[in-house]
């Protein structure tokens, strides 16, 4: 069984910008020689958020179904086990049972249209 790692090497091209619809989120699962990494990137314009697929309550994944990270609304992001809740733009709990905990970052940009990890 492999690990689920935490971080990401820096350079890792993504795809497109495109590849998230404006105002969603979107799973990514990378496999690397020490393990596989899980993560979710949300878009706000030409802005992204990326961070580690993982509750801090629990430690369990936010989404219960591929990409639905964010609440009905799209204004935070949504633990869908626990109702967790998160500011999207710092990972800061604003509601739920994870009080002063956030979401781990994953450091991600877009550079020239196409979503870049570790920038």
């Amino acid at each position: 069984m492999t690990d689920r790692l935490t971080t990401t090497p820096a350079g890792v091209k993504l795809g497109p910008l495109d590849l998230i619809p404006d105002n969603t989120a979107r799973n990514f699962v990378l496999q690397m020689r020490a393990g596989r990494f899980h993560g979710f990137v949300v878009r706000r314009g030409d802005a992204v958020f990326g961070y580690v697929d993982r509750c801090p309550h629990m430690g369990l994944p936010l989404a219960q179904k591929l990409d639905e990270y964010l609440s009905p609304d799209a204004s935070v992001i949504a633990c869908s086990w626990h109702s967790a809740l998160f500011r999207i733009e710092d990972g800061a709990c604003v509601g739920g049972p994870c009080a002063g905990q956030r979401l781990t970052p994953w450091p991600v940009a877009v550079v020239d249209g196409m979503l870049t990890t570790g920038v």
